[in-house]
Order: C-alpha cells, then structure tokens, then sequence
C-alpha cells in the first residue's frame, strides 16, 4: 500500500464548450449582420422597420456605446483586448453554466467590436464600429445606435450581475457556500 496521495483527477470543464459555442455563435451572427447591415443599408435613407419602433441605418461609431469617448478608439481597443484575456484567465475555473453563458456573450461581443476596431477604417486600433439599429427614431435620436455585440455586452453584463447578486460564483459554487467553508475551517 502506497502512503503516496493520488493527484485529483479533474475532467475538463464542459462550461468552458458552453462559453466557446455561445462566443462563436454570437461572434458570427454579429459579423454576419455586419456585413448584412452594409450591403443593404450603406449610404440609404434610415429604413423603418415595425412601424418605426427600428430603423435601420449604417453609423460608423468611433466610441464606446452611447458614444462615449469618440477620441479614445484605441483605448477602448485594449480594454477589450483585456475583457478578452480576462475572460480566456476565467476559462480553466469556470464551473458555472449561467457564467458560461454570460461571459460568452461578453467575449462574442468584445471581439466582435474589437474586430471592426482593427480591420475597419480609419485604421488598426482605430478603427470603427459599425452599429445599424436604432430604437424608435432614426439616427440615434432616442436611443443610440446599436449592433449584435453591443447588445451581447449588455445582455452578458446584465447577467453577470444577477448572478452575483444571486450569489453564484464563476467556480460554480454560491457566496454562501464560500462562508461556510471559512466559518468551518476557523
């Protein structure tokens, strides 16, 4: 009998294909409505869609969302080269579905802008972002103008947030398990 301890086995996390599939998946449908959005709307007239609760129009976005910081392109750039290192960092530990799911999204919609920042005009890192959907008024009026990554953010973000506020954890245990585990060790 050997006194020697058997490393844990651990079978690769399945989280992390639920992550990988939603990334593709989003990542495609954004480029794909992209690259949609300016064979059919590129120097058009807003068109009205759904008896003018969209419109769809080509915007070449040089900030954030809401148009925030239009001077700052290659900023945000690394920003989202940061989300997406970060999220890869998450990727061995993530234990979670509902995380899986959401930083999913997150990353399709990081890289999805982040690839328009790098092969769109005026140039790498400085590129543009192009957003085609505008809410209940053309040009941004009401709500600014939006596309699939955009929207993935957003719903990803939202998520991250009720599931912390829920307590769950990336690792897929719950806050409340965390402070058992300590109260027990003490």
């Amino acid at each position: 009998m050997s006194t020697e301890s058997t490393p844990e086995v651990t079978e690769p996390p399945r989280r992390a294909l639920v992550l990988i599939v939603t990334a593709v998946v989003v990542y495609a449908l954004d480029l794909g409505t992209k690259v949609l959005a300016l064979s059919q709307l590129e120097g058009q007239e807003p068109a009205r869609v759904l008896g003018g609760l969209v419109y769809l129009q080509i915007v070449r976005n040089p900030g954030a969302a809401f148009s925030i910081a239009t001077g700052m392109t290659w900023v945000l750039a690394l920003v989202a080269i940061g989300v997406v290192v970060a999220i890869i960092w998450i990727l061995p530990r993530l234990r979670s579905t509902g995380w899986a799911l959401s930083l999913g999204l997150v990353l399709a919609g990081a890289l999805g802008n982040l690839t328009d920042r790098f092969f769109r005009a005026p140039g790498p890192l400085r590129g543009h972002v192009i957003d085609f959907v505008s809410l209940f008024a053309p040009n941004g009026q009401v709500w600014p103008v939006f596309n699939a990554a955009d929207s993935a953010i957003v719903v990803g973000g939202i998520l991250i947030v009720l599931l912390s506020l829920l307590g769950y954890e990336y690792d897929g245990r719950r806050s409340r398990d965390k402070k058992r585990e300590a109260a027990s060790s003490e």
